[in-house]
């Protein structure tokens, strides 16, 4: 017994050892106060940073992370009683070349040079902020979390400039302690800072970062040092308002247009520096941006990301749980379609180890058939070991004045209850997941629960992961996202293992073979669903990529199943399908202004078909002030009668012009023949005052058979972002 005793605790040393230790701990840089004002211009000329220290030496994460960076960058950082300031003098390693797509706002990063900030403020190597520009000066910023990854779609209110000299572009910030969340008393940080220059394709960072991972990776932040705690930023309550007023008219049935005038907005209140209470009231997302349609050939509905800003704030407590294909919470199911009438959100830390997150959010009826509904969320987090946690969610969906006889075709209530361990080792090798939900749903009482786990090891040149899940037929998550739901319960399994060489070549970096698989196995264990895919990924220094591949698919149907999807004949339940695929995808490096992505794949399809798809998206810059793009999708489906020959368009072009950092236009034409719809969506936006914008956005839909409006709408919206 006393054996096995110092067997477990030896064991419990060594696991303590593997997950606590922070590789970059003795990388600091010490913050201090500012000697003098400091002017927000991109000059560098405040005397204020003569005092400062200055991190220089950053060490290259790619192509290669085995040196010190070739472009030399300096960073500097001071505060005072409202601010954080940062000064970045990033020198151009070929005088007078920068690359940048444009002066949008949340550029893409593999596009742009650029420099940006990762701030871990709870220093738990979980969550934080980033901040950056381009090198042109269009700004960053982003609220981070799960160890690394960065939602652009959050925006808050802070000063950035950058000016350009033939030798070097200088960026310079201050950002608020207001608009952002930090654990008051300590003294320490998780900081790293984060430069790509793409005319030498490199990026590198100050404190060193595994090439295999990003450099936003919070588990390889170096450490921030303050003289004395951060200051309490006092009261914090921003009130964001909004006017907007919208025609629309439908051609169609030539009904008269419509007007309408809403008024309404946001509240932020900061109950501490680390806890924020957002309110809401009659929102309107007028603003937000058109989805990119996609061509559906699938059996299961798509996904489209969350973009209204009401829902961002520690989006990753709510939006998180889960995998991207079983989600107990989405929250694009509240509001689309019925609006909301007002809703409250509060998010944030309690302390070091324990995130919290409440919503609740009430919707009107937009019709008969549908009720007002209520929508209610309670996320727990808590941190273990040194990056990990524990996640505890409950989901509620309630009707309100619920009748069976005028809403029976509804349920009453639905509820989802939910934990989950989430791994994450201290240096970031091993990554993984335990989850378990149960639904409660009128009617259904058994079978309504779910399991899934994955565990996955990534060193630089081995990866491999396992995945496994198990969906009861009676699970029903009505404000979640579960598309393979609808194969009325099933067992997956999905394992992938990649291998990359590394060689010394001018060109190329890497290249190596890559295997996943996808099987399904339904109630009785009879597979149902399998996928097959062998790749090999050729990647070069400048960024391009080959991949070409094969892939085997079968498949025997749940369901009936239209394979064009147009709503015509259906395959029946019970068939079988199998079929073989080849294709390859060419990706360019973004060096050069034209950019472009080329793919094609020749295969089978349902019913003994053949399937022809070919996908490009072309990219071209005048820069900064101009980014066109074009995306186009086509498909060839062969199939015996009734279908016969199918052919499906989708094409998108786009023109995104930027006059400054402050004032964009974007103008967005998607054709989509399986939806038979053109739309176009055109959008100005002048942001007057940090976060706070005027827009004016334009709305058709048309019959692509005769170009005939079909709907249109004209929105104009302004609002204000007030600090108290």
């Amino acid at each position: 017994m006393l054996r096995n005793l110092r067997i477990i605790l030896a064991l419990l040393f060594v696991l303590t050892k593997t997950f606590a230790q922070k590789p970059n701990e003795n990388y600091k840089y010490h913050i201090r106060p500012s000697t003098s004002a400091i002017k927000i211009d991109g000059l560098a000329n405040d005397a204020a940073w003569n005092d400062t220290e200055t991190a220089t030496d950053f060490f290259m994460i790619t192509p290669m992370d085995t040196s010190f960076a070739k472009c030399r960058t300096e960073v500097k950082m001071a505060y005072d009683k409202h601010n954080i300031y940062i000064l970045v003098v990033n020198y151009k390693p070929i005088k007078g070349t920068i690359i940048v797509e444009s002066l949008k706002r949340d550029f893409t990063f593999g596009k742009n040079d650029n420099f940006l900030l990762f701030m871990d403020t709870f220093h738990d190597k979980t969550n934080g902020f980033s901040f950056g520009a381009n090198a042109a000066g269009a700004p960053w910023d982003g609220q981070m979390g799960d160890g690394g990854t960065v939602d652009l779609s959050w925006d808050n209110k802070w000063l950035t400039s950058v000016k350009n000299d033939d030798d070097k572009w200088v960026w310079e910030a201050a950002i608020p302690f207001k608009s952002i969340r930090y654990k008051p008393g300590i003294t320490e940080w998780g900081i790293n800072f984060s430069r790509q220059d793409l005319t030498v394709s490199e990026k590198s960072a100050w404190a060193p970062v595994p090439r295999q991972f990003p450099s936003a990776s919070l588990a390889y932040t170096g450490v921030l040092v303050w003289d004395v705690p951060p200051p309490n930023p006092g009261a914090n309550i921003s009130v964001i308002p909004y006017a907007a007023t919208r025609m629309t008219k439908n051609y169609q049935t030539d009904s008269p247009p419509k007007y309408k005038n809403n008024i309404g907005g946001d509240v932020k209140i900061g109950l501490t520096p680390s806890l924020n209470l957002d309110l809401t009231v009659n929102p309107d997302f007028s603003q937000v941006d058109v989805d990119v349609q996609q061509t559906n050939l699938d059996r299961f509905e798509l996904f489209f990301p969350e973009r209204r800003q009401f829902f961002l704030e520690n989006a990753d407590l709510f939006a998180n749980f889960g995998y991207a294909n079983l989600r107990p919470f989405f929250s694009r199911r509240i509001g689309l379609g019925t609006p909301i009438q007002f809703g409250a959100r509060m998010s944030g830390k309690l302390d070091k180890n324990w995130r919290i997150g409440v919503l609740d959010v009430q919707t009107a009826s937009p019709d008969s058939i549908t009720p007002k509904n209520n929508y209610a969320v309670f996320a727990l987090q808590r941190q273990v070991l040194a990056r990990s946690n524990v996640r505890f969610m409950f989901v509620n969906k309630d009707a309100l004045n619920y009748s069976q006889e005028k809403y029976g075709t509804t349920n009453r209530y639905n509820r989802n209850i939910g934990a989950e361990f989430n791994l994450a080792s201290a240096k970031n090798l091993w990554t993984g997941k335990v989850m378990f939900l149960k639904s409660f749903t009128p009617g259904k009482s058994s079978d309504d629960f779910v399991h899934a786990a994955d565990l996955k090891f990534n060193k630089a040149n081995f990866f491999w992961q396992w995945q496994h899940e198990y969906v009861g037929k009676n699970y029903n998550a009505e404000v979640g996202y579960v598309p393979n739901a609808t194969r009325m319960g099933y067992y997956k399994i999905s394992p992938n293992i990649g291998y990359l060489w590394f060689v010394k070549s001018p060109k190329v970096i890497s290249h190596g073979p890559k295997f996943v698989t996808n099987i399904y196995w339904d109630k009785g264990f009879s597979v149902s669903d399998k996928e097959f895919i062998l790749s090999y990924n050729i990647n070069f220094i400048s960024r391009a990529t080959i991949i070409p591949y094969v892939s085997s698919n079968y498949i025997r149907l749940l369901q009936p199943f239209d394979p064009t999807n147009l709503g015509g004949s259906k395959l029946d339940a019970g068939t079988i399908h199998n079929w073989k695929t080849a294709g390859i995808e060419i990706v360019s490096g973004p060096q050069k202004r034209f950019t472009y992505t080329l793919a094609g794949s020749h295969g089978g399809w349902y019913e003994n078909g053949t399937k022809t798809t070919l996908r490009t998206e072309l990219g071209y810059r005048f820069q900064p002030y101009v980014a066109i793009a074009l995306a186009g999708n086509y498909n060839n489906l062969k199939l015996p009668t009734p279908w016969n020959r199918t052919e499906l368009w989708l094409v998108g072009p786009r023109v995104d012009v930027t006059f400054t950092n402050s004032l964009f236009f974007t103008t967005f034409m998607q054709y989509n023949k399986q939806a038979d719809n053109i739309n176009l969506n055109s959008r100005l936006q002048w942001r007057y005052r940090p976060a706070s914008d005027l827009f004016i956005v334009y709305t058709d839909n048309y019959l692509p058979d005769n170009f005939r409006v079909k709907t249109r709408a004209i929105v104009l919206k302004l609002t204000y972002w007030w600090n108290l």
